[in-house]
């Protein structure tokens, strides 16, 4: 009896170990950041599943949006609000593309690496308007790399 309740107190221990390690990344929606206009800052994030990534509506017009095609296979597609802040739970390994709905020609796009990018090929295989192609290239680039 006395081992299953050391059993049970050790593996309580390991799960509120684990909840309490998952980080919460902040990431900006601006109008003007340190890479020029309309801007996600930081725009590439290595995190592991579990953890968060906020995006906040520092500057109006902006959202965080979910790019079809440049998510794991299983993840849910996420759509936040304009003006308004949005946080994402990274659920499964892989590459998740996001875009600013009105500023993704701009190139205000993000990529969220979790874990081994598992999906990178199909997510390099999506077609990006505008600016949005180079700013994915240099962010593919970095998360093939394994920056």
């Amino acid at each position: 009896m006395k081992q299953a309740i050391t059993t049970t107190m050790v593996l309580a221990g390991l799960l509120v170990t684990g909840a309490a390690q998952a980080a919460d990344y902040q990431v900006q929606m601006l109008n003007k950041g340190t890479r020029g206009a309309m801007v996600f800052e930081p725009d590439f994030i290595k995190a592991v599943p579990g953890d968060t990534v906020t995006f906040v509506a520092t500057d109006k017009g902006h959202d965080a949006v979910s790019i079809d095609g440049m998510i794991p296979d299983g993840a849910q597609p996420f759509k936040g609000e304009m003006n308004k802040p949005v946080t994402v739970k990274i659920d499964k390994e892989g590459v998740y593309g996001v875009k600013c709905a009105p500023h993704y020609g701009m190139g205000m796009v993000a990529l969220i690496v979790a874990g081994k990018p598992v999906n990178l090929e199909q997510a390099k295989a999506v077609r990006q308007p505008g600016k949005a192609k180079g700013v994915f290239d240099e962010l593919l680039m970095k998360a093939a790399a394994g920056n």
